[in-house]
């Protein structure tokens, strides 16, 4: 099969180079003429614009910053809608709005083309090691058919629904992940304020049985609010962004978010402090500074 990748950011990039290590032709796309350099080098095949890989590629999957950047690359002019070609699979992995996400499968439907919805969960560390979880919105037919391709970046692969409820899934997964960030943050400060050591706490929750399997407390804040280093694995502004769509899905629903409403607005701070390149973990600061508390944990290095 020969497989378009648009898109080759922090978490695109890994994925395209599964994908290659699995023995699938693949061509690659971005914005930034260089973000391909490595792929080339792995047997990739650069194209210099949608039309050149939307000629021949059998599925197009794109990971994008978000709805905006999906909503030109597929409904632009010379966008994917207009260039799709009848039976070829769309796949989106960007983080995205389900309303939007609806348009361009109604749009890609009437040229015969498929969409499926496959936003990512794992990091840019799950897609570096082959071990995210895709949450799959479409209909069964297609996902069948693109299974294998979508299992090369995956330990697990959920079809969640119809499609718009890989986003759906996504957008509230994603509100959960960062509002335990947060509350990880008080619950330790509060903790190290009371006069337990940092690492005696991290210990302490390592061995418990609410956070120990949890991926930001076992890797993220280890390689960023513990040691103090925030350069971005996933940019707070993203994160920020990723609240946006979950505040806009409540209030399509009906469904108040206090509880969300009140990390959001930790994440807005943050990006008012000017840290929207950092990690989404500086947002943690704002409780640090609060409580007068620094989460440093001794380094080897």
């Amino acid at each position: 099969m020969r497989i378009a990748f648009i898109g080759l950011g922090n978490m695109g990039a890994p994925m395209a180079e599964r994908l290659l290590a699995q023995g699938y032709r693949v061509q690659l796309h971005d914005v930034r003429a260089d973000a391909g350099a490595a792929l080339i080098r792995a047997g990739g095949e650069w194209a210099d614009s949608l039309a050149a890989l939307a000629e021949q590629a059998e599925m197009i999957c794109t990971c994008l910053p978000g709805p905006a950047q999906a909503e030109a690359v597929f409904l632009g002019p010379g966008g994917l809608v207009d260039l799709a070609r009848p039976d070829v699979i769309f796949v989106d992995h960007t983080t995205n709005d389900p309303e939007l996400v609806k348009v361009i499968g109604k749009a890609l439907g009437e040229r015969a083309a498929h969409l499926l919805d496959a936003p990512l969960d794992g990091g840019r560390e799950g897609a570096l090691n082959g071990e995210l979880n895709l949450f799959v919105g479409g209909e069964d037919e297609v996902f069948g058919r693109a299974r294998r391709v979508l299992e090369c970046s995956a330990r697990s692969v959920t079809h969640v629904g119809a499609l718009g409820a890989g986003s759906v899934t996504k957008i509230v997964h994603n509100a959960l992940a960062m509002s335990i960030d947060l509350l990880l943050t008080e619950c330790l400060t509060l903790g190290v304020k009371s006069g337990v050591s940092l690492p005696a706490l991290v210990e302490a929750f390592g061995n418990g049985c609410i956070v120990a399997e949890n991926m930001t407390f076992k890797q993220r804040m280890p390689a960023t609010l513990f040691r103090g280093d925030f350069d971005a694995r996933f940019a707070l502004r993203l994160a920020e962004k990723d609240f946006g769509l979950a505040r806009a899905l409540s209030e399509h629903a009906g469904v108040p978010t206090q509880i969300l409403d009140l990390c959001a607005g930790e994440l807005a701070q943050s990006l008012a402090n000017g840290w929207g390149e950092s990690d989404r973990t500086r947002a943690s600061q704002l409780q640090e500074i609060r409580a007068g508390v620094e989460l440093r944990l001794p380094q080897d290095d």
